[in-house]
């Protein structure tokens, strides 16, 4: 894990993890609708589906809430925040087995489809190729990835990014922090441009990729395993 995930590995910090990102992430609720009907086109009833970055939980109980047959493996490397996905889906954790690591530590085996939503933009470009390559590795053929992380929609990417630190703001938006937390993502975060996101996509072995999910700095494609 990078210094960027460390937050990730302390219980007290990741208590209020999905309250936090639910505020956060424009439309994070219908993100995880839409990511179960674009995995569900091609994904057989009884899918076994591979969430990379699944601490926290949400996407697994969004899934299996409305598949009723699809069995999960999640991988995460901070055990605080399993721990935390375990009790989000709650009763649904009889269909997902939880690992610790990094998608390396996923088993090898043929899923149906894949997710990783929130993960990406902290891992630099080789750091992502890598893992989008591990994750290809373990689809069918023509199964789908579903990804969603921040990226730079343009040339005011800072822009973007302290809009997505406004939405944030509950009781007031506070344009001077918004600025700044914006300053401070754009220099810890290896944010990729979209045109490069898509580039690493095609790199990794992925085909007909496409835009699904634009959100001011969030950006979410699904695309197929060639």
């Amino acid at each position: 894990m990078n210094s960027l995930q460390e937050p990730f590995l302390q219980p007290t910090l990741v208590a209020d993890y999905t309250e936090q990102t639910a505020q956060k992430v424009p439309g994070l609720a219908d993100l995880h609708s839409m990511t179960q009907l674009l995995l569900s086109e091609r994904a057989q009833q009884a899918a076994h589906i591979l969430v990379v970055g699944a601490g926290g939980g949400m996407e697994i109980k969004a899934m299996a809430n409305a598949q009723r047959e699809w069995e999960f493996t999640g991988v995460d490397p901070s055990a605080a925040m399993l721990e935390l996905a375990r009790r989000t889906i709650g009763p649904y954790n009889h269909r997902a087995t939880m690992i610790e690591g990094t998608i390396d530590a996923a088993p090898i085996a043929l899923y149906d489809g894949a997710t990783c939503l929130l993960t990406l933009h902290f891992l630099n470009r080789n750091e992502r190729l890598q893992t989008l390559q591990e994750i290809r590795h373990r689809l069918k053929p023509g199964a789908r990835l579903v990804v969603a992380h921040h990226s730079m929609p343009g040339a005011d990417a800072n822009n973007w990014l302290a809009r997505s630190a406004a939405f944030a703001c509950r009781s007031g938006v506070d344009w001077q922090n918004a600025k700044a937390s914006a300053t401070n993502m754009a220099n810890r975060l290896p944010l990729l441009s979209v045109a490069e996101e898509e580039i690493l996509l095609s790199e990794a072995g992925f085909t007909e990729i496409e835009l699904f999910y634009a959100a001011f700095s969030f950006r979410g494609w699904v695309a197929t395993a060639g």
